[in-house]
């Protein structure tokens, strides 16, 4: 009993850089080994992934990436998801941008997803750039009615008119289904506003985690589906996984937010691990104490 005494004294009086040695340890450790944990979706994740699986071959999806640099490892995943869903099912994909640096957004996953995994898929036929366009929901507002009113060319500069998929479409009402991927301002919350709304469009998209709160109201009467954060782009990716068996074969490659979440699991159980322990031991030290007296 005495051991288990001083155990818990030491433990107690345990120098907090200690803590975070352990910590950083277990965080390093998750990454080396590219630890994953089973994920669980949730009903707005799921709502996202059973709409696209229920589109018909050919269906129009518009991808706006209203993201830059700065939110990308939180968001790339989940447009790298939802560009792969849509390439294996046949979808016809247009991006467009309403962030400035969210033109290179799409443009990475252009040449990382689609030119690298499907080369099958033709520009112009099965996918198309429509450029960034400034102007905020001001631009949704008049592609809502008419789309070829700004979009005269894509963003390689071919005319609008001259690219096959883009025939027969006189505005964004002309689109089966929107989903964007937003760290802000223009994003998700504008697209459902002025688009989604107002053009009875389904639409549903990712976000920040910090973003998340602000757009639940939205759902599900506007909204179709979130994904708040990476933990949601995990979900999402384990429904991939489950749906598309491929993927699971190479998770580092395909599956970037199922390893980046088993890091952020292990940090946290080591914190909540921390945080009882710690409190267990005071509450040893707290009652001998009031027992001496």
């Amino acid at each position: 009993m005495s051991r288990f005494i001083r155990f818990v004294e030491t433990f107690n009086s345990l120098d907090k850089r200690w803590i975070f040695l352990a910590v950083g340890v277990a965080v390093v450790t998750a990454t080396i080994f590219r630890l994953t944990f089973p994920e669980i979706p949730t009903p707005m994740v799921r709502a996202i992934y059973d709409k696209v699986e229920t589109l018909p071959v050919g269906s129009r999806v518009l991808l706006p990436f209203d993201y830059d640099p700065g939110s990308e490892p939180e968001l790339q995943p989940m447009a790298d998801a939802f560009v792969r869903q849509c390439a294996e099912k046949g979808l016809k994909m247009y991006f467009i941008a309403l962030w400035p640096l969210g033109q290179s957004m799409v443009e990475g996953v252009i040449n990382r997803v689609l030119l690298e995994e499907y080369p099958q898929l033709r520009y112009g036929e099965d996918y198309v750039d429509l450029g960034y366009k400034s102007g905020g929901e001001g631009v949704i507002a008049v592609i809502l009615t008419d789309l070829k009113k700004l979009y005269t060319t894509d963003a390689r500069g071919t005319n609008i008119e001259a690219i096959p998929m883009m025939a027969g479409i006189a505005n964004i009402r002309g689109f089966d289904l929107i989903l964007n991927v937003s760290a802000g301002y223009p994003g998700l919350k504008e697209w459902i506003q002025y688009a989604g709304t107002p053009g009875n469009i389904p639409t549903a998209g990712g976000c920040t985690a910090v973003q998340a709160p602000l757009l639940y109201p939205y759902h599900p009467d506007q909204m179709l589906g979130l994904m708040g954060g990476i933990k949601a782009a995990a979900e999402y990716e384990a429904l991939m996984m489950e749906g598309y068996p491929k993927f699971a074969e190479n998770k580092a490659r395909y599956l970037t937010a199922l390893t980046r979440m088993g890091p952020q699991t292990v940090a946290h159980l080591a914190i909540i691990f921390f945080i009882v322990a710690g409190n267990v031991a005071y509450q040893i030290m707290r009652r001998r104490k009031g027992a001496a007296r």
